[in-house]
Order: structure tokens, then sequence, then C-alpha cells
């Protein structure tokens, strides 16, 4: 009988172990937010224009990572196609050593998240860790959605590490990867 009330409490204290895991978190709901209205070019979680440029369009998000500091969605312009992509500023320090600490606590909250899309199969969002090196100022993490969905195979989704004149800025984007050429067309129109 021991034996059994003590594999019960093992259960169950692994059922709430797993119930506070990364598919629980704030992070994770957002992000699986702003991935399900990829397909939309982001057009229900576009808030009012914030700047509006020829080239580019830039609004505010609905959906905000908590305890980020910005997040925007922006339209870039193309004669045959516009583009969309989603950025979120989480973090913005001058000491490395705390925004490395955010960076490596957001990779842990995204890595192997569930996402559901619509009334498919859930996808598993994966990535592999990078540590950032100050000396580089610069650091990105691609993660991708497996298995691939066919619909959003051109889906990116990457969490970067940055050094900028006014400190270092840890970002969260989900954009559409275009090939080179498309990029191309796009900045120099």
């Amino acid at each position: 009988m021991k034996g059994a009330s003590l594999t019960i409490a093992l259960l169950a204290i692994a059922a709430i172990s797993f119930a506070q895991s990364v598919f629980s978190n704030k992070t994770n709901t957002t992000l699986e937010k702003v991935i399900q209205d990829f397909p939309n070019r982001f057009k229900n979680i576009r808030g009012p224009v914030i700047v509006d440029n020829p080239q580019t369009t830039e609004y505010r998000s609905t959906v905000q990572i908590p305890g980020s500091d910005s997040c925007t969605v922006t339209r870039y312009n193309s004669p045959k196609n516009d583009v969309y992509s989603w950025t979120c500023l989480v973090f913005e320090n001058d000491d490395f050593d705390q925004v490395k600490a955010k960076f490596k606590e957001l990779f842990s909250q995204i890595k192997n998240s569930i996402v559901k899309i619509g009334g498919s199969r859930p996808y598993i969002l994966t990535g592999q860790y990078v540590d950032p090196d100050e000396a580089k100022k610069f650091t990105t993490i691609l993660f991708e959605l497996l298995p691939p969905p066919g619909d959003m195979k051109d889906l990116r989704v990457d969490l970067s590490m940055q050094y900028i004149i006014t400190g270092w800025k840890v970002s969260l984007s989900v954009y559409d990867g275009l090939k080179e050429s498309e990029k191309r067309e796009i900045t120099s129109n």
C-alpha cells in the first residue's frame, strides 16, 4: 500500500512539474498567437500605425510578451507582394551578463514549445542554443516548426541578442523567410 501511495505521489509531482514547464508560459502563449496569425499577415494583431514611410509601415502589435519594451508589426512595401514581420524587443541593458542570462531564459521558454495552428496537428518549435560572445556583438538562434508545415514553409522565428550603441538588446522575431532575390527586390524599390 505504501508503494502505491508513493507511486501516486511521484506521478502527481511529475504532472505538476510538467504543467509548469515551457508549454504553459506566457512567452509561448504570445508566440503561438503571433504564429497563428502569420498566414493572415498579422492582420489580427496589427494595432495603430506608429511610423509610415515609403518603404515600410510600422504598427503597434496588440499582442506582447509580458514585460517586453515594445512589440511591432512591420509591413515592407513591394510592388508585387507586401511582406510582414513581427518583432518584440524583450530586454535591453548595458550589462552583457544580465542580457545574456535573459537571452538564455527566453530560449528555454521557447524551445520545444507546442504550437497549434487552426485545426491542424500541433507543431514543435525547435532550435539549438548558441552561447553569446561579447566580442561578436550579435548572436541569433533560428527556430523551426516540426514537422514543417507546408502552408507556412517560409515562416521564420528567431531570437537575437545584439549590441547597439545604446546597449545590448534581446529581440524575438517572426517573419517571412523570403528568397534572397525577393528581399533585394523589396529593399531596392
